[in-house]
C-alpha cells in the first residue's frame, strides 16, 4: 500500500519571506544503550589502519577520432535587391539605381547615413580590436611538468619478428608513415623471410594502408618531400627502387644489381631540385651514389668516401648515415662506420675535392647525423653511448656532449619546433627528451616507450608534437608529447644562438691552449738536448709553465695539501710523545722516594 501526504499552501504564501524564531530544545528521541552487546564486542590488536593525505585518481586515457579542419572559400554575392530585380543583370540594377536616386527622400537618407557611418569609419581608425596589447610582454612560463602519451601502437602482422629501421613521414601533414622493415643481425636473414614494408594510416592501428613489395628487405624508405605518392627505398642487397601508391604495392623502376650498391644501402636523401626527380644513398661498401628517377638503371653520380682523397675503394669508409640540407643544396655530410664524420661539396670536380673536412666522431658507427633546422653551422650525431653536438668551424672536437649512456644510442633528431630540444633512442626501450637550455647532465624526460631495444625515431616536421619509434621486434609507438616540448619561447632561439657561440668560442680556445701546449713541448724537446750540459731550464718548458695557469693552480693547490697533511702529522706524533714523557718523570720521582726511604 502507498502512504501519501498532500502538503497543501495558499497560493498568496507563495513566495513569501520566511520568518524564524527561537523555542526552547525537545527531545524527539532517546535510546539508551544496551549493555548486553558489550559481550559481543571483540577488542582487534594490533590495529592497521593506512591513511592517504591525497585523494586517489584512475588515469584512463581512450583513442578517439581526431577532428579533421577543412578550408573552404565562401562566396559573397550583393543583397538588398527588390524581388523583381535580379542582381546578375546590369542592367536591372542600374535603372533601379538610378529610380532610386531620383526620389525625394533619397537624400536626406544618404545624410542621415553618413553621419552615423562616419562616427563608426572614426571609431574604427582609433581602436583596433585586433590589438594585442600585451604582445611585447614575455609569455607565462608553464608550471606543467613535461610529459609524453601513447598514443597508437602499430605491430607488424606478420609473425617472423622483424627490426622496422626505418620511419618516413607523409609530406602533407601528420597522416600516413612509412616504415621499412628488415632484419640486419649478421647471417640473420633467411631466404623464405617476409620481405614486405608497409604504409600506414596513423587513425588505423590494426592494418596497414598499404603492403610495400620491393626484391630485397627494405633498409631504409623516404616520402618524396615534392610528390608525396612517391617513395625512395634502399634495399638489404644494394639496390634502390621507386614505389608510387598509384600504382600499387610493386616497385615502378629500380636500379641494376651491376650498378647498385655491394652492402646494404642504409640511406636514401631526396635532393633538392626543380624536377623533384633526383635522390642520393649511402652504403657501407664506401659510395655514394646519385640517381635520378627517369633514369634508374645507373647512377647519374659516384663519389668514393676515401680521406685520402686518392679515390680508393679499398681505403674507403663505410657510410652508415646521410645528412642533407635543403638550404644548403650542394653541401651533405656523411657518418661513417668507422666513427668518422666526413663534410663534402658536391660542386667538386673529383674525389678529391668533393670531401672536405672529417670530424673525429666517435667511436663506433655514426648511427644518426642532422644539421640544426636553425642553425646550420651546428650538428648532432649519434654513436657509442653519446650525443655530440658539433661545430663546422672546428674540425678538432665537439663544442657539446652528452653524460655517456649505460644503454647504446641508436637514434636521435632535432626538434623541429624547439630550437634547444632533441630527442634520442636507447637500446633499453627508452626515449629521451634532452633540453640543453635546461640541462646538459641528464635528460629532461624519459619515457619508458617498450620493453625491446629501439632502434630508429621520427619525429612529424610540421607541428613537432608526434614522434614514431621503432623497436627491435617490429613495432612502431606513436607518442605525442606535452605543449611545453614543442612550443617555442620568444627569446629561446637566442639563447640556444648565444649558448653555441660561447660553447664555439671556449673549443677555440682550448684547442688554440693544446696547439701551445703542443708547440711548447716540442720546443722544449728540442732545447733540452742542447742545454743538457749546462743544467739550464729550456725556453720552451718556461713559457709552458707561465702560458699554462691552471696546471699552476693544481700544483699549488696540491702543495697547499701536503703541507696541511704534514703540520697534522707532525701534530699528532707530539701528541703522542708528550704522555710517554710525563709517565716516565713520574717513574722517575718514584725511584727517587725510594731510594730516600
Amino acid at each position: 500500500m502507498d502512504i501519501q501526504y498532500v502538503y497543501t499552501k495558499k497560493r498568496s504564501e507563495f513566495g513569501r519571506q520566511v520568518h524564524f524564531t527561537d523555542r526552547s530544545v525537545e527531545i524527539i528521541a532517546d535510546i539508551q544503550p544496551n549493555p548486553e552487546l558489550i559481550k559481543e564486542y571483540i577488542s582487534r590488536n594490533p590495529v592497521e589502519v593506512a591513511v592517504q593525505n591525497a585523494r586517489e585518481f584512475s588515469e584512463h586515457w581512450v583513442n578517439t577520432v581526431r577532428f579533421e579542419t577543412e578550408n573552404r572559400g565562401i562566396n559573397h554575392v550583393e543583397g538588398g535587391w527588390p524581388k523583381d530585380v535580379n542582381p546578375l543583370e546590369p542592367d536591372q540594377t542600374s535603372r533601379f539605381r538610378k529610380k532610386t536616386e531620383k526620389e525625394d527622400g533619397y537624400g536626406r537618407a544618404i545624410l542621415s547615413l553618413g553621419q552615423s557611418i562616419e562616427h563608426t569609419i572614426r571609431q574604427n581608425n582609433a581602436i583596433d580590436i585586433y590589438e594585442n596589447y600585451f604582445e611585447h610582454l614575455e609569455p607565462d612560463v608553464v608550471e606543467e611538468a613535461p610529459y609524453a602519451k601513447t598514443i597508437n601502437i602499430y605491430r607488424d602482422p606478420h609473425n617472423i619478428r622483424r627490426t622496422a629501421n626505418h620511419i618516413s613521414w607523409y609530406a602533407d601533414g601528420p597522416r600516413k608513415l612509412a616504415v621499412s622493415y628488415c632484419n640486419l643481425e649478421f647471417q640473420s636473414a633467411t631466404s623464405d623471410s617476409f620481405i614486405d614494408s608497409y604504409i600506414w594510416d596513423i587513425e588505423n592501428p590494426t592494418k596497414p594502408e598499404l603492403y610495400l613489395k620491393p626484391i630485397s628487405p627494405l633498409v631504409c624508405i623516404e616520402f618524396n618531400p615534392k610528390d608525396t605518392h612517391q617513395l625512395a627505398g634502399g634495399c638489404y642487397n644494394g639496390q634502390v627502387c621507386i614505389f608510387d601508391t598509384r600504382k600499387g604495392s610493386t616497385a615502378v623502376e629500380q636500379s641494376l644489381i651491376e650498378n647498385s650498391h655491394r652492402d646494404p644501402a642504409y640511406k636514401t636523401v631526396w635532393l633538392q631540385s626543380k624536377s623533384g626527380t633526383e635522390f642520393f644513398s649511402a652504403s657501407t661498401d664506401g659510395k655514394v651514389l646519385w640517381w635520378d628517377t627517369r633514369k634508374l638503371s645507373e647512377p647519374v653520380e659516384t663519389l668514393i668516401l676515401d680521406i685520402e682523397k686518392k679515390g680508393r675503394l679499398e681505403n674507403a669508409l663505410g657510410a652508415m648515415s646521410l645528412e642533407y640540407e635543403p638550404t644548403l643544396p650542394t653541401k651533405f655530410m656523411v657518418g661513417t662506420e668507422q666513427g668518422r664524420i666526413i663534410s663534402c661539396n658536391r660542386k667538386g670536380k673529383n674525389d678529391a675535392e668533393k670531401i672536405g673536412s672529417v670530424f673525429p666522431g666517435h667511436w663506433g658507427p655514426v648511427y644518426a647525423l642532422q644539421r640544426h633546422p636553425n642553425f646550420t653551422k651546428n650538428f648532432l650525431s649519434v654513436g657509442d653511448w653519446t650525443v655530440r653536438i658539433w661545430s663546422e668551424e672546428l674540425r678538432d672536437d665537439c663544442i657539446m656532449w652528452t653524460k655517456p649512456s649505460m644503454h647504446a644510442l641508436t637514434d636521435a633528431q632535432w626538434s623541429p619546433t624547439r630550437s634547444s630540444i632533441f630527442y634520442t633512442s636507447k637500446m633499453d626501450g627508452t626515449l629521451d627528451v634532452w633540453d640543453i637550455l635546461f640541462k646538459q647532465n641528464e635528460p629532461t624526460l624519459s619515457i619508458q616507450v617498450v620493453d625491446e631495444p629501439l632502434h630508429c625515431l621520427r619525429v612529424q616536421e610540421t607541428q613537432g608534437r608526434l614522434i614514431a619509434c621503432g623497436s627491435q621486434n617490429g613495432t612502431v609507438t606513436l607518442v605525442e608529447v606535452s605543449d611545453n616540448l614543442c612550443v617555442q619561447g620568444k627569446s629561446e632561439k637566442a639563447l640556444v644562438t648565444g649558448m653555441f657561440d660561447r660553447e664555439t668560442r671556449r673549443a677555440k680556445i682550448l684547442e688554440a691552449r693544446v696547439r701551445a701546449k703542443r708547440d711548447a713541448r716540442a720546443k722544449s724537446a728540442q732545447g733540452e738536448k742542447g742545454e743538457k750540459a749546462t743544467g739550464e731550464v729550456a725556453p720552451g718548458e718556461t713559457e709552458l709553465r707561465e702560458a699554462d695557469p691552471i696546471e699552476k693552480a693544481e700544483k699549488d693547490f696540491w702543495k697547499i695539501i701536503e703541507e696541511e697533511k704534514r703540520k697534522r702529522d707532525r701534530k699528532v706524533v707530539a701528541d703522542d710523545e708528550k704522555p710517554a714523557a710525563e709517565t716516565g718523570a713520574v717513574i722517575e720521582e718514584e725511584g727517587a722516594a725510594t731510594t730516600t726511604a
